[in-house]
């Protein structure tokens, strides 16, 4: 299927990943990964992230700790800082890859093959991107839910909710994932030139009138 907005579909889809690069670098290094607010003293909010534990003051500000180990850490959280550092390093790669194979890049403009190489590479470390933003973020989410309801814990024990850096981390990896796709479809289509247009259209009237003279008794 030929489409004549093929350059418009690639911008939206750089623009995209590009959008969801950037949130899920912010998801990394946000500190709200999870909210704890104690019945004790409304006036502090405890926050983990993947890096650092938090405690917000209504008078005092915010005031964050980072963690000493690594392997100290609950599995869910080792694994997400993994999976999100591997996240920003594949959509990075995916940006520079995908960037060099657009056609409104005059770079290589008569090497189109390769060209869509690099768009099919970067829209699948788009897509590889995106899935491994989505991933920790809903482990972390499950987990979070599993404690919460948990009947063994006794109900004066603070629970554990969601941050906000989870849903800043679902809207990246869906906006990875769209933008990864829209690259990727744009490979398999035809690019069509108005100036090719306009030849066709020219040449298909130049055939009927030829056809006319000749009909003629």
């Amino acid at each position: 299927m030929a489409l004549v907005y093929r350059p418009m579909m690639q911008l939206s889809g750089i623009l995209f990943s590009l959008l969801g690069w950037v949130l899920s670098c912010l998801t990394t290094y946000l500190p709200q990964w999870k909210n704890l607010n104690l019945e004790l003293n409304e006036l502090e909010i405890w926050t983990m992230g993947l890096w650092q534990a938090c405690v917000v003051q209504e008078e005092g500000g915010m005031q964050c700790k980072d963690f000493d180990s690594f392997l100290a850490l609950p599995p869910e959280l080792r694994i997400s800082r993994i999976l999100m550092v591997f996240s920003n390093g594949s959509g990075l790669l995916g940006l520079l890859l995908s960037g060099f194979g657009l056609d409104c890049l005059k770079i290589g403009e008569r090497q189109q093959e390769q060209k869509k190489r690099l768009l099919l590479f970067g829209g699948m470390l788009f897509w590889m991107s995106g899935i491994t933003a989505i991933v920790p973020v809903s482990w972390v989410a499950h987990s979070t839910v599993q404690e919460f309801w948990d009947e063994n814990i006794p109900d004066i024990v603070p629970r554990w909710d969601f941050g906000e850096a989870l849903f800043v981390g679902w809207l990246a990896g869906f906006c990875l994932i769209l933008g990864g796709s829209l690259l990727n479809c744009t490979i398999c289509s035809t690019e069509v030139h108005p100036s090719s247009v306009h030849y066709a259209v020219a040449e298909q009237q130049d055939r009927c009138q030829h056809l006319e003279t000749e009909t003629k008794p």
